[in-house]
C-alpha cells in the first residue's frame, strides 16, 4: 500500500518532465491536478531529470498509479536528498537559543533537546518518510527563515519566506505575522519611550527594499504564467474553493466541534419529528477532490465567514506585536498563534497542518516552562491526530511505538530542563491526553473487531478528530491567555 500522495507527486513529476510549462497548469488527465505554486513546479521539474535516470515510465502522464520499485525508490530518497534543508534550518536555529547558565550537560541543554524534538518530531517523521510529502524541505525554509529573523537578519528571513509562500501557499497562514512584524521592526526603527509607534522614524527605503525582495521572487516564480494569461487559471487551481469545509477526514479544528453538533442536532430534530429526514441536505461535509455541502441544522459555513473567523482570531496576536514589539521572540509567539488561528478556522484545513504551529512552537518550549506545557498538550493532541493517515494493520506497531518514543522524551526531557520534579501539565490535562489511550484502543483495536466497522466505518475518524479538537482548541485558548493554566490548577485544588 502506497498513500495517494506517491501518485500525487509522481503525476506533478510527470506533468513537469513531459509537457510544455503552458499546459501545467491545465493538465487533468488524473485527479490530483497541480495545485501548488509555480516554484514547486519548478522544483518538480528539477526532480524529474533525476527521476528519469530511475524509471522513464514514471515520467508519462498517463501512467496513472505507477509505482514500480525504481519510482518509490526515487521518491523516497528525494525527501531524504532535500531533508538536508531541514537539518541545516534546525542547526541555525539551535543556535539562536538561550543557553542555561552553567549547563555543561550536553543532553541537558535546550539547543539539544531542540534539535530532539524538531529532528526526531514524530508527525514530520510519518507524514514525510512513512506517508509521503516533502514537508520538512518546506519547514526548512520556515525554520531557517525565523532564525534569521532571531538574529536580526530581516532581509534574508524576508526572502526565504518569500521563496516558502511560492513553493506551498499554505503557509499564508502565518503571512500576517511577517508582513506586521517587518513592517513594525524594520520599517520603523525607533519607537517612543513607552513602546510606541514613532512616526517619525519610518523608513520608506527599507519599505521599497522589502517590497523588492518579494516581488523579485514572485516574478521568478510567477511570472511565465501571467506573461502568457494563466494568472488566472493558476489562483484558481490554488484556492480551489469549491472544496468541502473540512478535508478528507476532519482536521482537529473549530469545523470538526461544528459539524458533528449539527448532525447531533439533525439526529434530535429527526428523532422529535421536528425535521423531515428526507428534506436533509444529503451533501458530505468532507472531500479531498471538489465538492460542495450544506449544513443540516446549523447555517452553512462558506470560506468568507471562514476568512473572518480566521481573522479575527489573529487579530490580538498581530496587534500586540504591531502596540509592543517584544523582539523576535514576540514575532514567534505571533507566528505560531497566526499559525494555529488559521488552522482552527481556515477553509479546507488538511490535517497536517497541525505542525506549522507545532514545529515553531518547539524553540519556545525549550525557553519558557509555560510554553514547554502547551507544547506538550498541541504537540501530544496534534500528533496522535495525524494515526488515520497510517492505517493499515501493519503499520500500527510503528507509529505507537514512534510515538511513545517522542512523547515520552518530550516529557522527561522538557520536565529535567525547566522545573526537576514538577509537572509542566494540571491534572485535568493529564486525564485529558491520557483520555487518547483510550481513544486509541477503542479506535484501533476494539472497533476494528466489532460489528459497527461496517455499519459506521466513519466512526473512528470522528471520534479521533472531535477529541482532539478539543485538545487543540484548549491549547489555542492558553497560547493567548497563559492565565488560563492558573484557572485549571484551580480546579485541580
Amino acid at each position: 500500500n502506497h498513500s495517494t500522495d506517491f501518485e500525487v507527486h509522481r503525476n506533478w513529476l510527470a506533468i513537469t518532465h513531459s509537457l510544455p510549462v503552458s499546459r501545467w497548469y491545465h493538465e487533468n488527465t488524473s485527479e490530483w491536478t497541480l495545485d501548488y505554486p509555480p516554484l514547486f513546479a519548478w522544483f518538480e521539474f528539477g526532480l524529474s531529470h533525476v527521476a528519469q535516470h530511475f524509471d522513464r515510465n514514471m515520467l508519462v502522464v498517463e501512467n496513472l498509479n505507477y509505482t514500480s520499485p525504481s519510482t518509490v525508490l526515487f521518491q523516497r530518497l528525494s525527501v531524504i536528498f532535500t531533508d538536508v534543508v531541514f537539518i541545516y534550518a534546525v542547526r541555525e536555529c539551535c543556535r539562536c537559543v538561550k543557553e542555561q547558565k552553567g549547563s555543561r550537560d550536553l543532553l541537558n541543554r535546550p539547543s539539544f533537546i531542540l534539535a530532539v524534538l524538531l529532528l526526531w518530531n514524530f508527525g514530520l517523521l510519518i507524514v514525510d518518510h512513512i506517508h509521503f510529502q516533502y514537508n520538512g524541505f518546506l519547514f526548512g525554509f520556515l525554520l531557517l527563515s525565523v532564525a534569521k529573523h532571531l538574529k536580526s537578519q530581516h532581509l534574508q528571513g524576508a526572502l526565504l519566506f518569500s521563496i516558502l509562500l511560492n513553493l506551498k501557499h499554505i503557509y499564508l497562514y502565518v503571512g500576517p505575522a511577517y508582513g506586521i512584524y517587518l513592517l513594525r521592526s524594520y520599517c520603523f526603527t525607533q519607537n517612543n519611550k513607552d513602546g510606541s509607534v514613532r512616526w517619525s522614524s519610518f523608513s520608506l527605503l527599507r519599505l521599497l527594499t522589502l517590497g523588492s525582495i518579494v516581488v523579485s521572487v514572485c516574478v521568478l516564480s510567477i511570472g511565465p504564467f501571467i506573461a502568457m494569461g494563466q494568472l488566472p487559471q493558476v489562483l484558481s487551481r490554488l484556492f480551489p474553493f469549491k472544496r468541502g469545509l473540512c478535508h478528507a477526514y476532519w482536521a482537529p479544528n473549530i469545523w470538526a466541534l461544528y459539524n458533528v453538533l449539527d448532525k447531533v442536532l439533525a439526529m434530535l430534530g429527526v428523532r422529535l419529528k421536528l425535521l423531515n429526514e428526507a428534506e436533509l441536505p444529503r451533501a458530505s461535509m468532507t472531500g479531498g477532490l471538489v465538492q460542495e455541502f450544506e449544513h443540516s441544522v446549523l447555517p452553512s459555513i462558506s470560506p468568507p465567514i471562514t476568512f473572518i473567523c480566521t481573522l479575527l482570531s489573529i487579530l490580538p496576536a498581530v496587534a500586540s506585536i504591531w502596540r509592543r514589539p517584544r523582539g523576535a521572540r514576540g514575532f514567534l509567539r505571533c507566528l505560531v498563534l497566526c499559525a494555529l488561528g488559521s488552522f482552527m478556522f481556515g477553509w479546507h484545513v488538511h490535517e497536517k497542518a497541525i505542525l506549522i504551529p507545532v514545529l515553531p512552537l518547539s524553540i519556545l518550549a525549550v525557553e519558557s516552562r509555560e510554553d514547554a506545557g502547551i507544547f506538550l498538550l498541541l504537540t501530544t493532541t496534534g500528533h496522535y491526530s495525524l494515526f488515520p493517515l497510517l492505517f493499515t494493520p501493519a503499520e500500527l506497531p510503528i507509529k505507537v511505538v514512534l510515538m511513545l518514543i517522542f512523547t515520552i522524551y518530550s516529557f522527561t526531557a522538557l520536565r529535567k530542563l525547566h522545573s526537576g520534579q514538577l509537572s509542566l501539565l494540571h491534572r485535568l490535562e493529564v486525564i485529558y491526553l491520557l483520555g487518547l489511550v483510550a481513544v486509541a484502543i477503542a479506535c484501533e483495536i476494539v472497533f476494528p473487531l466489532s460489528p459497527w466497522q461496517q455499519r459506521f466505518p466513519f466512526l473512528p475518524l470522528l471520534t479521533t478528530s472531535v477529541y482532539c479538537s478539543v485538545g487543540v482548541c484548549y491549547s489555542f485558548l492558553r497560547l493567548y491567555t497563559p492565565n488560563i493554566s492558573s484557572s485549571v490548577k484551580g480546579c485541580n485544588s
